[in-house]
């Protein structure tokens, strides 16, 4: 593009206005290539090249930076390998369309020269917590779908107008990559994973309150809201009686205080870019299964003081990760819920989302399930969600609270109750949250809140049932709608129970 035009829509419009629209052009760009076929792919796909277009402008910070104190730069990249060599050549800050690659030439580039390049960063990297080791890792990963050129060629010059080289661009791109993975989770049965209503995130974040120094954990990263809303809320300054952090305080939020897990490979590209984008340079984010560790082997040098997570509702895992847990069941989230108990330290503070009939089923895994956390931990607060907060989950779900090391005398329960349907079109928002956030600080009781002696509870079932004394109790007719969230979600569980067996024959 023309930098008289470049300058002209940059003057008219803002940068938020803007990165969204060129988001929405190249989305445009993707969708008639034959590569990408879903939201799915068009975030993958621009992530990667956002992520190159973030890398150079970092470069730059950082040429910069060590020019103005006198000290030699090297840098990441070798200088064939960088945006203004092969993405975006210029000639008097114009781009040299003799020299940049398109068509044929760019795919054969991407593919064949500049990802193996990036990918070896993974083994010549000094240590995994560094910008060098993720940039091996994202490579190693993730594969250009894009075929057409000419289509990469037209995304090239879209994200060349991006700018991640103020603070103010920075929080803007991180928070439309948050809305590009809440239109991918809003996209089809499979998005919704990567994506926890942003919300519902602060209020758990703030109920547990991390502090600079703890250690904060998610085994199920997805697209790592927990881990970028705790990165958030740990360098805000109010949460710290308005003092600023020191320099050695951040380098610890940077490097060792934010931990997770992620089993699936696109989740784990997103993860990492969003945690990247939000300023968080070499996330601590492993591809890994985190349910295929024994929990036998876990020593108290791998134990965390804070567990944030919404783990998958309604997987099944095979007999073989089953066995590494003291209380056997298919059931994903009930694996996480043990996984999560046993990676705590003893004081160590929760907020675990969670299907509701973990509270009430009868069978035996559930009940040695509840057993165990009341036993071991003290379940403090429990909120109950309305139906639709998950789009397209199709299930109800609670979000558990609870600090390791003592055993539950009394249980905090908050309905949340809204005067509306939830749904994509009319999703939760933070004033929703805020009763529960300040009601739970002193665990007030009120028309939605109420508490529970655990003495008063049956021992043989444990049943924790969210049974509001304050409401009559009357049959509500669950919406149609409702219900067929719930079959195609109960349908995508069946789908992929018969995966496995199909894998297992």
């Amino acid at each position: 593009m023309d930098s008289a035009i470049r300058f002209g829509i940059s003057r008219f419009m803002g940068s938020t206005d803007l990165f969204e629209q060129t988001f929405k052009n190249i989305d445009d760009v993707l969708h008639k290539d034959a590569g990408c076929g879903s939201e799915l792919d068009y975030v993958e796909q621009s992530s990667w090249v956002l992520f190159l277009k973030y890398l150079d402008d970092l470069e730059r910070e950082r040429e910069s930076s060590a020019s103005l104190s006198g000290k030699p730069y090297e840098p990441i990249l070798r200088p064939q390998y960088r945006w203004g060599s092969w993405a975006m050549p210029r000639v008097d800050g114009e781009i040299d369309h003799h020299a940049a690659l398109t068509g044929d030439d760019l795919v054969e580039f991407v593919n064949g020269t500049l990802f193996p390049y990036l990918a070896k960063f993974k083994t010549t990297a000094v240590s995994p917590d560094t910008i060098e080791y993720k940039i091996g890792e994202i490579f190693s990963e993730i594969k250009n779908k894009v075929q057409s050129g000419y289509a990469l060629r037209e995304v090239l010059e879209l994200v060349d107008e991006l700018r991640f080289q103020t603070s103010t661009e920075k929080h803007e791109m991180s928070h439309l990559y948050e809305d590009k993975i809440k239109n991918m989770g809003n996209a089809g049965r499979n998005g919704g994973e990567y994506y926890t209503p942003r919300p519902l995130i602060r209020a758990i974040v703030q109920v547990v309150a991390p502090q600079i120094g703890e250690t904060v954990y998610d085994a199920a990263v997805g697209s790592a809201g927990f881990l970028v809303e705790s990165f958030d809320y740990l360098k805000d300054p109010k949460n710290h009686g308005g003092k600023k952090l020191t320099v050695k305080q951040m380098r610890n939020l940077q490097k060792s205080t934010l931990f997770g897990k992620e089993k699936k490979s696109m989740a784990f590209i997103i993860g990492t870019m969003n945690m990247i984008l939000h300023g968080i340079e070499a996330p601590n984010i492993v591809h890994t299964n985190s349910l295929t560790e024994n929990l036998a082997d876990i020593q108290e040098k791998n134990r965390f003081d804070i567990c944030l997570a919404n783990p998958p509702f309604g997987g099944k895992e095979r007999k073989e990760v089953q066995q590494n847990f003291p209380i056997k069941t298919g059931e994903t989230a009930f694996l996480f819920l043990q996984h999560f108990i046993k990676m705590l330290k003893a004081g160590g503070r929760a907020g675990i989302v969670i299907k509701n009939t973990f509270l009430s089923n009868s069978d035996n895994a559930s009940v040695s399930l509840r057993k165990l956390l009341l036993e071991s931990c003290d379940l403090h607060t429990v909120l109950d969600l309305p139906s639709g907060t998950f789009t397209g989950a199709g299930v109800k779900t609670v979000v558990l609270f609870f600090e390791k090391g003592k055993p539950t005398k009394k249980t905090w329960f908050y309905q949340l109750n809204l005067d509306r349907k939830l749904g994509k079109t009319n999703p939760l928002n933070e004033d929703d949250l805020a009763e529960f956030v300040a009601f739970q600080k002193k665990r007030k009781d009120s028309d939605n809140s109420w508490s529970v002696k655990i003495g008063d509870v049956d021992r043989s079932a444990f049943d924790l049932s969210v049974k509001n004394p304050n409401i009559d109790d009357e049959v509500v007719l669950r919406e149609p709608e409702e219900i067929l969230d719930e079959i195609q979600a109960l349908d995508g569980e069946t789908a992929e129970i018969l995966e496995s067996i199909r894998g297992l024959v």
